[in-house]
């Protein structure tokens, strides 16, 4: 069972799709966004397809896939969560949580086209698990407390550019924020139906080439210690969007010269259950 949106841009139908079958929800929402995952959408789809109320789409398969979920408030990411991303990099454990925003407009299709912006020399790749928040959530008590906020979860391709983030002022929004800079999906896949979001894997491939092969099980903080944790210090709304950290394997931790994104290269990502993507790097 799982949650996705086809057609052209600006223009996608939400589905609920089991199995090869899409059945249209638009009886039910106009859209898979923070309003639906509130009024307990996930629940009255499953209920609705159960009672044979949801049309199935025609032609569902031919049609372009878009982010499984519309344009969230906000994208929150969490940065060098994996160790061996970390030690890659060459960067100290984090004693807490390194905290992030990224434009939320950069939320593009997983089979999208993904630009290298103008005068880029470091557009890096970054396959993350995407947690996306069910209802609202405010002080939490306890990373326990945060299973009950979490809708469900998307593949989530953080692309970067290492020089914009790291040399042009040390502020990380510049170098996550270009435009397309985060393909989303193919789905969104409730909480309910991934046995155990931490035991994962993770892989993504540049040109055919695998680059990253990790496991959530190497996170540094885990996904509900992050929930509650980012409850501290600002209010997660229904859709928000959070993207967890990259494992080892990424451009910025490869030996000289390091391979960096052009124009041509093709990058391929998958996590266990949410599905594959593929995406052609095209010069802005």
């Amino acid at each position: 069972m799982a949650f996705a949106r086809l057609g052209e841009t600006g223009s996608e139908i939400p589905v609920f799709q089991i199995g090869e079958v899409s059945y249209d929800l638009r009886g039910l929402t106009a859209d898979i966004d923070g309003a639906f995952l509130e009024s307990d959408g996930l629940a009255r789809a499953a209920t609705a397809a159960a009672n044979g109320e949801l049309p199935v789409l025609p032609d569902a398969a031919s049609l372009r896939i878009g982010a499984p979920i519309a344009r969230p408030i906000k994208i929150v990411c969490i940065g060098l969560n994996y160790r061996d991303h970390a030690e890659e990099t060459h960067a100290e454990l984090p004693r807490e949580p390194v905290v992030f925003m990224k434009d939320p407009s950069t939320i593009v299709g997983p089979n999208d086209q993904v630009f290298v912006p103008r005068k880029s020399v470091k557009t890096d790749w970054e396959v993350e698990l995407g947690v996306v928040i069910g209802k609202t959530a405010r002080y939490l008590d306890s990373p326990d407390d945060a299973d009950a906020y979490i809708a469900g979860y998307v593949l989530s391709h953080d692309v970067s550019e290492r020089e914009f983030q790291i040399e042009r002022g040390g502020q990380w929004d510049k170098g996550k924020s270009s435009e397309t800079f985060n393909p989303l999906g193919p789905v969104f896949v409730p909480s309910a139906e991934i046995g155990d979001p931490q035991a994962l894997g993770l892989r993504l491939w540049v040109n055919g080439e695998q680059k990253q092969d990790g496991t959530t099980a190497n996170m540094v903080f885990g996904i509900r210690h992050i929930v509650w944790y980012l409850s501290q210090f600002m209010v997660l709304r229904p859709g928000d969007l959070i993207n967890t950290g990259t494992p080892a394997g990424v451009a910025l931790g490869q030996p000289e010269p390091k391979p960096y994104l052009r124009g041509g290269d093709v990058v391929e990502l998958e996590i266990d259950g949410l599905g594959r993507a593929r995406q052609e790097m095209v010069q802005a």
